[in-house]
């Protein structure tokens, strides 16, 4: 019997509300059909609409628990969520870099996150600056709009933004779900192509929708399917978990990542 299940090595911060980081990349993974293989890198104080304070985990334990789960495990697709500081930041690509060019066809998704939406910050370091060594190594890069404006200063529109991402052959993710509008619009660049998806923009707040699509994402290359297919897939499913959403306490409300029907 072949029970086998694809894996994804999940670098993330530990959000005790649950409803953001790991905790959000297991559930999302495991829904798509995928095993997540977490690795803490950092330690935050939050609930689910605050971040208080942020304590990175040691890079050498991060990177220790990669390399240990790489002798042993095949791993099928690695996703990034915050990683707390530049220090982290560079042991991270470092490590990528080594690993991929073994496994050069390991897809690398990153979700740049910057700040929690009320705005705190999730590295001890500028932020920016902390993400740019894993800029280099992702293949995939899932920014929403105030993300992709702070990453790419001076570049003044989406496909400018877009642009700027891609220099080193990266599909690039911009999405929209943090604008006004009545659609949300997600875009999808790569090369000199583009596809965009729309969704009727939902009601409330939600605490962790980036880690869901970019973990379900994640799952979705694991499992080997194409990119389209994968963005398309991920994308659904993150849709509807903010449709079936519940709330914990008042503010921003949990995805629903178990159960989308």
């Amino acid at each position: 019997m072949n029970d086998s299940k694809p894996t994804v090595l999940v670098f993330a911060g530990s959000d005790p509300s649950g409803g953001a980081g790991i905790s959000a990349d297991i559930l999302a993974v495991a829904a798509q059909g995928a095993h997540a293989l977490p690795v803490i890198t950092a330690l935050t104080v939050q609930d689910n609409d605050r971040v208080y304070a942020v304590h990175p985990v040691a890079e050498q334990l991060i990177v220790q628990q990669a390399q240990t789960l790489a002798d042993k495990i095949s791993i099928h697709a690695i996703k990034i969520g915050i990683v707390a500081n530049r220090v982290n930041a560079l042991a991270l690509a470092n490590w990528i870099s080594q690993y991929r060019s073994q496994h050069p066809d390991v897809h690398v998704i990153l979700d740049p996150v910057l700040a929690s939406g009320h705005g705190d910050l999730l590295s001890t370091d500028s932020v920016v600056d902390a993400l740019a060594p894993l800029l280099e190594v992702a293949t995939v890069i899932t920014p929403n709009l105030s993300e992709s404006a702070a990453l790419c200063p001076g570049a003044l529109t989406v496909a400018a933004q877009a642009a700027h991402l891609m220099q080193n052959d990266a599909h690039v993710l911009i999405k929209g779900g943090h604008g006004s509008d009545a659609l949300v619009v997600n875009t999808w660049f790569h090369r000199d192509r583009s596809t965009s998806w729309q969704f009727p923009r939902l009601p409330g707040n939600f605490h962790g929708s980036g880690c869901t699509l970019a973990s379900a994402l994640a799952g979705q290359l694991a499992l080997g399917h194409a990119m389209h297919h994968a963005l398309d897939a991920a994308q659904n499913y993150c849709h509807q978990s903010l449709q079936h959403s519940y709330a914990i306490a008042s503010g921003q409300r949990i995805p629903q990542r178990t159960c989308t029907s």
